[in-house]
């Protein structure tokens, strides 16, 4: 059996990404599975460990990053951490399946170093910044401030876009969808 192989994409939020993601999941034949991640928040409703996430302590958390034993992490505020350990990667892929990630630009970056050529990172754009100012409004979710803030963030992350192996413009979510398919599929076949 072929060792399967790590997809990694990142975008600003707005950009469409998990809509992306979650149409790939359905084409059985790229064989994505999403990997879990770690997180040191208490779980909420009903939430498994080793589902949803795998939930730690902090200390824990801290310990198994002292090891090295994730391949991206990101302290969101005090005491509050996400990360992908390596075990799970190693878990989907030792099973000939794909692992997709939805990460941050800089965890991103971080897998892609880690894992080099066994890694595929690609960036989900967004047609332009006011396009995205535009979707976040129409959401309805999000204040003024809120939105600013969005907006900012999203131009610092376009910055890192370059450093991707590929870069998708969602102007139109179909081909963005046929785009990164086609990516993806074009590097598993590799």
């Amino acid at each position: 059996m072929n060792k399967g192989k790590l997809i990694v994409i990142s975008a600003p939020s707005g950009t469409g990404k998990s809509t992306i993601i979650n149409e790939l999941m359905k084409n059985e034949e790229l064989k994505l599975e999403f990997s879990i991640s770690a997180t040191t928040r208490p779980p909420r409703g009903e939430e498994k460990d080793g589902v949803n996430y795998y939930f730690l302590t902090v200390d824990d958390f801290r310990q198994r990053i002292e090891r090295d034993e994730f391949a991206e992490y990101q302290e969101v505020y005090e005491g509050r951490l996400y990360g992908t350990l390596k075990s799970e990667i190693e878990r989907i892929t030792s099973h000939g399946n794909n692992v997709i990630m939805d990460v941050d630009v800089l965890g991103g970056l971080n897998v892609k170093k880690i894992y080099g050529d066994d890694a595929l990172a690609i960036f989900i754009m967004p047609p332009s910044i006011e396009t995205l100012r535009q979707r976040l409004l129409s959401r309805n979710t999000d204040s003024i401030d809120d939105i600013n803030k969005r907006i900012d963030k999203a131009a610092y992350e376009i910055s890192f876009a370059q450093q991707f192996d590929h870069r998708v413009v969602n102007d139109v979510l179909a081909t963005a969808i046929d785009h990164t398919e086609r990516i993806i599929k074009d590097f598993i076949e590799k």
